[in-house]
């Protein structure tokens, strides 16, 4: 039996097992939906990083996958309009081809320069003239070909071979996607001026930061400048490219996203793109949905500014497209799923009107329906929706399964609407499958029989991957989806992980309370190493979809709009005591931590509950009014909070770093020194506000990191620093020293 915490600190998962993981990401089916193409991440524990690679897998689970990629960051894979073709973004080493072009060039360009030297040798004799005007070496700079940029490769599976590198763009490509014949694709890429380009060169050699934009930082992509990213069409096989001039990106959303544009190639020979071009770009979230030939003509605009939109799928025809429009001034209202035709004066369709459910993309299947990963109830399921009607059918998972989950945006179909594939997770796996779409259509498969997805079954659905196998050999963890009231007699929707052979009816265990981030996402079923190595160590792992979350409505999300902190402490103590009063849980023994929007709600426990025995928060904000203009949301905060300067009392009343008075529990408090959604000032401001209240508090800083988990190294010491916080403030644990290094042992009644 897995004991409560306290009991054997050497037991169930290491932190070494971290590195043993293979977690799966992108996928890609095949038009005619016989393959799946996937990436994922493996851990080098000597190098101390991640790679990410490219495999293939047959649908039908025939094989084992095979991998095509290696020492690479794979990414986005996409498949050719023939299936022949497997493209992708990488940043690896550049293609040899490429290399041996540019070093012939720079051969005959010296051959060249020699003989020019000997024609004219009599005549310089004595002479010593300077042709550099002053600058000294004049001689070209070596052609780029994107080194450590990310670049599309293809791989052509009919010929076999190495991927070729296709684009060289000096700073790389932050999305493609393929031309309707396959000749050609379409690239999102920076395209600075000779003045900005000497400006972004002499920043990289450490020159000063000059800035104009009101979005002036974007998390993860560094300042921001006047250069534009514009979409290229370029010849695969020649690699010659064509500049779009008007379709560039633009605007504070587009910024936040890297200027991804998200370009789709249509069949009728048409670009949509998303981007805002207008007055004020910087001062709204909204985005608009572009079309355009791929010659550069014929723009249109098909929304009116006033909305947050995105590009989903070109419908079959090529004259009409799915795509998102939600409201950019509410983060809590969902998207409205709508089909539209590539007409600016054209009335679209709206599909999901009353859903108030979010939706993650689109895939048409076939002309009349398209399969829409949509949230519901904390979980991501498939419908089938008719284009026309918006009527849906669920097809993943089936009506009476709540514990298992589609991965929010890892979904795709095949061309010919036969097989979708995505990434299932539940809270021992995580693997990629393929759905039989007709099959499903007809008998829905039960997500949570595992037997039914193996590939030895005739059902809809078939696992391709084992990534997390070994995890579930070594720990068996099993999850209850949990409902309790709040205040205001509020239902909440919460997961309770727990080993299989936990005895929780006898024992009082430990909880370690993860709180999402978002705060607008939701807590699903799904596998996390943090999760089962709590669990292996003998906690009890609680998530709860407070107030704010989605996939529960408009109402429950927007409960805590313009006024975040008290309902969401609530909702967390009130899952606590849930446990507390099923007899799972020991209440003296309650941990609480959070990443990013965790991170703050995991501050708003301290303060406004006495729930918890110490809090470890990540990456969160404290003190809004200081956040204002260091972090990289002020239209958010303009938005939901007004700005501080004309409403500074809502900023006091949202800031938890006014309340250090309140707080008395322990508080561990990391952040990265290069995040700029959660600058690290907040964090020290709030380890200076508890210490100074004589609270037990430690401050952990991740050089360089951005608002992320962070590389396997940083991922390790996160884990290992957070459970090591808690087992010091375990009052059913007593941590000593001796000379053989740290010792933890139980105290006496420990887990009774």
């Amino acid at each position: 039996m897995t004991e409560p915490a306290g009991s054997d600190e050497d037991r169930g998962l290491s932190l070494a097992d971290y590195y043993d993981q293979q977690q799966v990401g992108d996928v890609a089916v095949s038009p005619s939906g016989d393959r799946v193409a996937f990436t994922a991440t493996e851990f080098d524990g000597a190098e101390e990083e991640s790679v990410t690679s490219l495999f293939v897998a047959p649908a039908d689970g025939s094989r084992d996958p095979h991998r095509l990629s290696r020492a690479s960051d794979a990414s986005s894979p996409s498949w050719s309009p023939d299936g022949d073709k497997l493209a992708f973004l990488a940043a690896r080493d550049p293609d040899p081809e490429l290399r041996a072009a540019r070093e012939k060039k720079e051969e005959d360009e010296e051959d060249e320069e020699a003989d020019g030297d000997d024609e004219g040798a009599d005549d310089a004799e004595g002479d010593e003239t300077d042709d550099s005007d002053g600058d000294g070496d004049d001689e070209d700079e070596e052609p780029s070909l994107g080194e450590e940029q990310s670049q599309v490769f293809v791989f052509d599976l009919a010929l076999g071979g190495d991927a070729r590198q296709v684009t060289t763009r000096e700073h790389g490509v932050s999305a493609f996607d393929w031309g309707p014949e396959g000749e050609r694709v379409v690239v999102a890429a920076l395209d600075p001026t000779d003045d900005q380009a000497e400006y972004l060169e002499e920043r990289e050699d450490g020159g000063p930061i000059e800035i104009e934009r009101t979005q002036h930082k974007a998390n993860g992509h560094g300042w921001t400048n006047e250069a534009r990213t514009y979409l290229f069409v370029v010849d695969v096989d020649s690699r010659e490219a064509e500049r779009l001039d008007e379709a560039y990106a633009s605007g504070a959303a587009s910024a936040l996203s890297g200027d991804s544009m998200d370009p789709h190639w249509g069949s009728g020979d048409r670009i949509a793109f998303a981007s805002y071009q207008r007055e004020d770009a910087d001062e709204t979230w909204a985005m608009d949905v572009h079309t355009v030939a791929p010659d550069g003509t014929d723009h249109r605009v098909l929304t009116d500014g006033s909305v947050r939109a995105s590009v989903a799928a070109w419908h079959p025809d090529g004259d009409h497209l799915a795509y998102s429009v939600g409201d950019p001034r509410n983060n809590y209202t969902t998207a409205d799923l709508v089909v539209g035709a590539d007409d600016p004066n054209a009335d679209p369709n709206v599909l999901s009107d009353d859903l108030e459910l979010p939706e993650w993309g689109a895939h048409w299947v076939g002309e009349d329906s398209l399969v829409v990963p949509t949230g519901d109830g904390g979980q991501t399921v498939l419908h089938r929706v008719d284009a026309t009607t918006g009527e849906r059918t669920r097809l993943f998972p089936a009506s009476d399964d709540g514990m298992t989950s589609a991965l929010f945006m890892g979904v795709d179909v095949a061309a010919d609407g036969s097989t979708a594939a995505f990434v299932l997770t539940r809270a021992d796996e995580r693997n990629v499958h393929a759905l039989d779409l007709d099959a499903a259509t007809a008998d829905a498969p039960v997500a949570s029989d595992r037997d039914a997805a193996s590939a030895e079954s005739t059902g809809p659905l078939t696992r391709l991957t084992s990534a997390t196998e070994a995890f579930r050999d070594r720990v068996d963890v099993e999850c209850e989806r949990l409902s309790f009231e709040s205040d205001e007699g509020v239902e909440i929707d919460g997961l309770a992980y727990h080993a299989g052979d936990a005895d929780l009816d006898d024992a009082k265990y430990p909880v370690i309370v993860d709180i999402h981030g978002g705060p607008t996402v939701y807590d699903q079923p799904w596998f996390r190493f943090n999760y089962a190595y709590w669990v292996s160590k003998g906690y009890v792992v609680l998530t709860v979809n407070y107030r704010g979350s989605t996939s529960f409505g408009h109402e429950f999300a927007e409960a805590i709009s313009g006024d975040w902190g008290p309902r969401e402490a609530r909702d967390v103590e009130a899952g606590v005591e849930h446990l507390v009063d099923r007899g799972w849980v020991d209440p003296e023994r309650v941990f609480v931590t959070g990443f990013s929007q965790g991170g703050i709600n995991t501050a708003f426990v301290l303060a406004y509950t006495d729930v918890a025995t110490a809090g470890a928060a990540e990456h969160g904000i404290y003190d809004f009014y200081s956040s204002y203009g260091t972090d990289d949301c002020h239209v958010w905060w303009d938005e939901e909070f007004g700005e501080p300067w004309d409403d500074p009392q809502s900023y006091y009343d949202l800031s938890s770093v006014t309340k250090v008075d309140q707080i008395e529990d322990p508080l561990l408090l990391t952040a990265g020194e290069n995040d700029w959604r959660c600058p690290p000032t907040q964090a020290e401001q709030m380890y200076l506000g508890v210490k100074k209240q004589g609270v037990d508090a430690k401050l952990v800083v991740y050089p360089e990191l951005p608002h992320a988990y962070g590389p396997p190294e940083t991922a390790t010491h996160r884990l290992e620093t957070v459970t090591e916080w808690f087992r010091g403030h375990d009052p059913a644990i007593d941590t000593s020293d001796d000379e053989g290094g740290d010792e933890e042992r139980e105290t006496e009644g420990a887990g009774s």
